[in-house]
């Protein structure tokens, strides 16, 4: 099984138009082209998921003025998309098609394949408490890396094959819960990924 993207290229540079967060304040934040094929014949489902696994444990540093976030400080992950019971017929999502723009306090509805059903990101709990950005933050929402962190982050794009047709998952869901709803029906895996970063120094040397 294959995943690949006409938006950037693999192991590449994430393009700003994809992201969340940009030099100059918020991005235009629309999820990138992806496409996949070679999945195997009895698949009836596929699970995508975005994800950054570079992301600091120190949550006091992130932004903190004065401050480098070092490039040996544990990591932990922050999940950008889920989404479960695409149709087993879909194999892409153009440029655009499930997010084009920031909502404030996460989208209600996001656009996604018939039948296919979007969990919560992570900028559900970064935002908690809000009053202005807290909400349920629902598909895609891009990269938006600490600019003061020394470490080029990695966007991994996942898609899974499963032998199911529909996850059993409640209404408002993670990633968390999507992994052990298909937890024995992956038939397949493949990812794709891009370096994105907000510091001068790690762009400045790609």
């Amino acid at each position: 099984m294959r995943i690949r993207s006409d938006s950037f290229d693999h192991g590449g540079t994430f393009p700003d138009e994809f992201a969340m967060g940009v030099p100059d304040g918020f991005g235009a934040n629309r999820n990138p082209h992806l496409a996949w094929d070679e999945a195997p014949e009895d698949t009836r489902s596929f699970v995508l998921m975005c994800v950054d696994p570079d992301v600091p444990t120190v949550a006091g540093m992130v932004g903190k003025e004065g401050v480098e976030i070092p490039v040996h400080q544990p990591r932990t992950e922050f999940i950008h998309w889920v989404m479960v019971d695409i149709p087993a017929d879909v194999r892409e999502i153009a440029e655009g098609a499930a997010s084009d723009g920031i909502s404030k306090g996460g989208k209600r509805d996001p656009a996604g394949p018939a039948g296919a059903r979007q969990g919560l990101n992570d900028y559900t709990g970064w935002f908690q408490g809000d009053p202005e950005m807290g909400g349920d933050w629902l598909g895609y929402d891009g990269p938006y890396p600490p600019g003061n962190d020394l470490r080029m982050h990695r966007y991994f794009f996942r898609v899974f094959a499963l032998d199911v047709e529909r996850l059993e998952l409640p209404e408002r869901f993670t990633a968390a819960d999507a992994h052990r709803a298909m937890h024995g029906h992956v038939l397949a895996e493949a990812a794709t990924y891009a370096n994105y970063s907000l510091n001068e120094k790690v762009r400045a040397t790609g």
